[in-house]
């Protein structure tokens, strides 16, 4: 019999922002992961990569308008190097916690790219902010390069689309290491935007919202559950306000009628509830459960959190 399969969604809170908030948040992330593996789930890890792409994005751009005899680089090479250092520091912290508990299991990151429809809506509506503030000199040589910009608080920042996920390249790969009994880090910041030309694949200019994408991978690889973990306890209805209704759980249904009343936030908690509703579908076995990770990496499985069903 099959064992039961998670994908765990990790956030911000899960990560940090610099490299060594990442060594130590990792740390406390791996005891939540080992937590699943020890009661015998096989696990797929994905995870954000927010400040980290930025940073990357930014340290290229600059580097580039210091040395201009060097090629610029594209926004999919940064998502790929930012796959590849926070997929090293949570694998080995993992790994750690595995040794640790006397558990030997192999921990991989697989290098994901993720196919997306060049005649998606986003393309023709960016709205994600990347790289540092530009000066509007700056910001006029981006737009002659075709890129768009946007106008913010002291400068411009460049902006791309954010279109939905079609296909996982590698989720052969991704499937046989579960199948393995190996634990898999996937999909990293929504996995690497590309775009399907013939036999070839080209990277896109373009973020992949992270939660859309762990939805998507759990699809692909029938998982049991989904795990978003995310800076917030509970989902919550009027958030922010002296009416806040957090909840314990959902259906489907009516997570649809929340949406529709403007409940959830865009860029923040409305991706993680679409992820929720297209991954459940019309299964009365998966579920998705919405957390906050605690602090001393205590198990989540069905403690605390929103739990969303059919």
């Amino acid at each position: 019999m099959r064992k039961k399969r998670i994908v765990i969604a990790l956030g911000h809170d899960a990560l940090g922002t610099t490299l060594p908030e990442q060594k130590s948040a990792t740390k406390r992330t791996a005891k939540a992961v080992v937590d699943f593996i020890k009661d015998d789930y096989q696990v797929v890890i994905s995870h954000s990569n927010g400040p980290q792409v930025g940073m990357i994005h930014t340290a290229m751009a600059e580097f580039c308008r210091i040395y201009p005899e060097y090629t610029a680089t594209p926004m999919s090479v940064c998502s790929a190097m930012s796959q590849g250092y926070i997929g090293y520091d949570l694998q080995n912290a993992i790994r750690t916690e595995l040794l640790g508990r006397g558990i030997y299991k192999p921990v991989s990151t697989i290098l994901t790219q993720v196919c997306v429809d060049p005649y998606d809506d986003a393309f023709y509506h960016p709205t994600k902010e990347i790289g540092r503030v530009m000066t509007e000199g700056e910001a006029e040589a981006e737009e002659k390069k075709g890129n768009h910009v946007v106008p913010v608080q002291n400068g411009y920042r460049r902006i791309v689309a954010a279109p939905k996920p079609a296909d996982i390249v590698e989720i052969d790969a991704i499937r046989a290491l579960l199948d393995a009994d190996q634990v898999v880090i996937a999909c990293g910041g929504g996995g690497i935007p590309v775009l399907a030309q013939g036999h070839k694949l080209k990277g896109a200019s373009a973020v992949i919202e992270k939660d859309t994408a762990a939805g998507k991978l759990a699809d692909m690889v029938d998982a049991d559950r989904l795990v978003i973990l995310t800076g917030v306890e509970k989902v919550c209805l009027n958030f922010g306000t002296g009416q806040e209704v957090p909840l314990n759980e959902m259906t489907t249904a009516q997570a649809r009628d929340y949406i529709e009343e403007g409940q959830f936030g865009e860029g923040t908690m409305l991706p993680k509830i679409e992820a929720a509703i297209d991954f459940i579908g019309n299964s009365a076995v998966r579920s998705v459960l919405i957390a906050r990770l605690a602090p001393s990496g205590e198990e989540i499985k069905g403690i605390g959190g929103t739990l969303v069903h059919k």
